[in-house]
């Protein structure tokens, strides 16, 4: 059975929060997705709370810890990323773009991406169009068509917890996702060394042929 990667990175900075609640619902149901087309999931979450202080040394040093390492990594080689946060003063935490600085420019490029956000009331939901596509279509990934934005509102008891309009726009957005990670294919290796040119090619692209006439 084929096997998609999906990472999923959430900004929440409590315990619980609702970021992550948002993030391990769209994570689910993204899932769920794929296994009706007969594809299982290899799920990675990257709580972005417990790498604050490696994020900060990263930016001062230059050098990643080796769990930040890792977690980039993770997000490098995923077959599809849900990315989550919550909204302050009008836009995605630092915490959140944090994380995303420190990632190579070419890291997301063509990597579907769902966006999702949590705020205290429905208008911050224009932040996900006015801040967080621009941030993935810089870094050139491929946003999927439905944001998904949970207000606090929408964390009811009537429905199991959950606004029923919340949970019709978390399944709409994993079949978006889905559909895309189904649909991409992935170079056999993103190691730009797996395949490396011989050292006697190499000499020889350097040295000087000899001249037969000297």
């Amino acid at each position: 059975m084929t096997v998609r990667r999906l990472v999923v990175v959430s900004a929440g900075l409590g315990q619980p929060s609702a970021t992550r609640l948002l993030a391990d619902r769209l994570a689910s149901a993204t899932a769920a997705s794929l296994r009706g087309a007969s594809v299982e999931t290899d799920i990675e979450v990257i709580e972005l709370r417990a790498l604050a202080r490696d994020l900060v040394d990263h930016l001062v040093t230059g050098f990643p810890s080796p769990r930040l390492r890792a977690a980039i990594e993770h997000v490098r080689g995923s077959d599809g990323l849900i990315a989550v946060t919550p909204i302050f003063n009008a836009s995605y935490s630092g915490l959140f773009k944090l994380f995303f600085d420190v990632l190579e420019q070419d890291a997301l490029a063509g990597t579907p991406v769902l966006i999702g956000a949590t705020g205290g009331t429905p208008r911050h939901s224009l932040a996900l169009d006015h801040a967080m596509r621009p941030l993935f279509a810089y870094l050139d990934a491929a946003v999927v068509p439905t944001a998904v934005f949970a207000a606090a509102e929408d964390w009811g008891a009537d429905t199991g917890g959950v606004d029923g309009a919340l949970v019709e726009r978390i399944e709409r957005a994993a079949r978006d996702l889905s559909a895309w990670m189904v649909a991409r294919d992935r170079p056999a290796s993103d190691d730009p060394y797996a395949d490396p040119v011989p050292f006697e090619s190499l000499l020889q692209q350097v040295a000087p042929e000899p001249d037969p006439t000297a």
